[in-house]
């Protein structure tokens, strides 16, 4: 017998910071791959690549507003969404300070924006929206293969890659405190991506990252577990 439409379920997945670059790439990849999509974006005035992307959706992508450093905005969206099940909950938030600065001689304001924006405010987020996710979901948040204490043989990028650092353990104690949960919980690894953070010498395209990011954070789906890898789908060295 086949099925109606009434039986058949399309999964959700909300993209957190979508409005450009690889929160923007994701949003569309699940998009084109059948998904309905919740994407948010920080500005409330500007049209946005998301919102282009609405546009065309015939209902299926829809944003809504999230300034992720803004706490006071995070239990309205959760109200907002209550009555949406989401099958991930996926956290793309990044920016950086002057790279080449070393870590004695950065600005504490600078320190406490990437600090703040790349490890505090996403946890926050994912605190916030974790009872969303459905129990076999999966909940991801974009690290950066810079974030592995192993594999820093060269310094420089030191507050960006410490925030990322940062970001994987506080994503590694949320896990501990959900061991009992079947959802799966990804610490993801792109590449060097030439977006607006990457910049213009970064290796990859957006093409060339995000379809199998996407590969990646599909192929967790029912696998209980923190897993920090890279857009291969290998484990990144804590």
């Amino acid at each position: 017998m086949s099925s109606t439409p009434a039986d058949r379920h399309t999964p959700t997945a909300l993209i957190v910071g979508a409005s450009r670059g690889l929160g923007h790439a994701m949003a569309a990849e699940f998009f084109d791959r059948g998904w309905n999509v919740i994407g948010t974006v920080r500005d409330t005035t500007a049209r946005t690549l998301l919102h282009e992307l609405a546009d065309r959706s015939d209902g299926r992508v829809s944003v809504e507003h999230l300034d992720i450093n803004e706490p006071t905005q995070l239990a309205p969206l959760h109200e907002r969404l209550a009555h949406r099940e989401l099958e991930v909950l996926f956290v793309n938030a990044g920016t950086t300070n002057h790279e080449q600065t070393p870590i004695g001689a950065v600005p504490t304001a600078d320190f406490v924006e990437v600090m703040v924006t790349n490890a505090l405010s996403p946890m926050r987020v994912i605190e916030t929206l974790e009872d969303l996710v459905s129990p076999t979901g999966l909940i991801g948040a974009m690290s950066s293969g810079q974030g592995s204490i192993t594999n820093n043989t060269t310094g420089l990028r030191e507050v960006y890659r410490g925030s990322k650092a940062a970001l994987n353990m506080f994503m590694r104690s949320f896990s501990a405190r959900q061991s009992e949960t079947q959802r799966a919980f990804v610490l993801m690894a792109p590449g060097w991506v030439r977006t607006a953070l990457g910049g213009p010498e970064a290796p990859l395209t957006l093409e060339e990252s995000v379809p199998q990011v996407v590969d990646v954070l599909l192929s967790r789906l029912g696998k209980p577990g923190l897993e920090y890898l890279d857009r291969w789908g290998r484990t990144v060295p804590w």
